[in-house]
This record gives C-alpha cells, structure tokens and sequence, in this order.
C-alpha cells in the first residue's frame, strides 16, 4: 500500500465568530473534491484545509463564500 500524501494550507477567514461559524465553514470547504479534514479556529480567523492534491484558491474562496464569509487568502 502506497503512503497517502496530503497538502495542507491554512486560510485566514473574516467573519467567523462562533462554533456555528467553523461548523458553516468547515462544511463548505469540506465538499470540495480531495479535502480530507478541516480545522477553522474563529477566535484566530484561520482555517486548516489538508487535502490529497493543492486546492484553488478561487474553490476555497467560493466554499467560504456559500458559507457566508470572506476569505482573506492564504495566512502568512
């Protein structure tokens, strides 16, 4: 069995202000194709997306978008 790879980025996201607003977010990103997990932290902004392959920005963008939030980009 081959190892699995995974990409991991964390995006900075405006807006979140509770555990309902990471489960919105989290939910979204999640539908894309290849994610794995995701981690959105509303306290610090930032959501953690692995997935099997780098994902598009303008993905992640529109999933964070559906779920009513804005993404600042990728976090420094």
């Amino acid at each position: 069995m081959e190892p699995t790879e995974s990409v991991t980025a964390v995006y900075e996201v405006k807006g979140m202000t509770c555990g309902h607003c990471e489960g919105a977010v989290s939910e979204e990103i999640s539908s894309l194709g290849g994610v794995t997990s995701v981690e959105a932290v509303a306290a610090t902004g930032r959501v953690t997306v692995s997935s099997k392959a780098p994902l598009a920005e303008d993905a992640v963008r529109a999933a964070v978008d559906e779920a009513g939030y804005e993404l600042v980009g990728r976090a420094a």
